[in-house]
């Protein structure tokens, strides 16, 4: 499942949230040998982030239900995503 809609709104309620430091100083291949335990959870929360059309607190609010490690791949998802958009638009 991808994510949709403002990425750079998702980004900042993370980054707000305090999840996006611990990401980035943390060994991701070890982290992504454990997604496909939280794989169902992460599509959740990004079924949840979809739907949301609400303000950052909002979204920080609707987030905040879930724990670090879970919204950890979230950052992730954001990252990935981020780096998937660049790539396109550099290439054309």
């Amino acid at each position: 499942m991808y994510l949709q809609g403002d990425l750079q709104t998702v980004f900042d309620a993370l980054y707000h949230m305090g999840v996006i430091d611990p990401v980035l100083n943390m060994d991701w291949s070890e982290a992504m040998d454990d997604l496909p335990t939280y794989h169902d959870d992460l599509n959740h929360v990004v079924t949840i982030v979809n739907s949301h059309k609400g303000s950052m607190g909002e979204l920080m609010s609707e987030l905040g239900r879930f724990d670090n490690t879970l919204l950890g791949y979230l950052a992730m998802e954001v990252a990935r995503e981020f780096a998937d958009f660049h790539s396109r638009d550099s290439l054309h």
